[in-house]
Parts: structure tokens; sequence; C-alpha cells
């Protein structure tokens, strides 16, 4: 039963993660240093999974982000940003 939960958990987040990334604006600071990483403000966290994110600027960012291709399709990669 926990297996099934935990899949089901996961599956759900990659979905949104997907649908989150394929709406999100391409108007997002790239980091400095990887052209494939953008900050990005994420308003949930499921299970240690960041979800629920906008791309922005450094200023309000919570995450530094990637795009990532799974087997459900386009997702997000996301770290969540030092306090520093």
């Amino acid at each position: 039963m926990k297996t099934r939960i935990a899949s089901w958990v996961t599956a759900t987040a990659l979905t949104v993660s997907a649908v989150v990334a394929a709406a999100a604006p391409a108007a997002a600071d790239p980091v400095p240093g990887n052209p494939y990483q953008f900050y990005a403000y994420c308003s949930v966290d499921l299970l240690g999974v960041p979800v629920a994110c906008t791309q922005t600027d450094e200023a309000h960012a919570s995450h530094i982000c990637q795009y990532l291709a799974t087997p459900l399709g386009l997702g997000l990669d996301c770290i969540q940003r030092s306090a520093a």
C-alpha cells in the first residue's frame, strides 16, 4: 500500500512538473555559468519534491531548475537555493 501511494505521488509530481514546465514563461533569469538552468519560485513542496514552479528572476527565486526528460514526458529538476 505504501509503495502504491509513493508511486502515485511521484507520478503526480512529475506530471504536474511537466505541465508547469510547459506552461511556464521563457523569461527567467539564467543561472550564470550554466545556460540550461534558470531561477524559479516553487510554492508547493510535496514530500520533498518541488511543484507549482514558475520561472522568475534571481531576487525572487526559491529554487534553481532545469528541464529534464522523464519517461512521463518533460519535467523539472529543481534544487532549493541556499539561504546565503
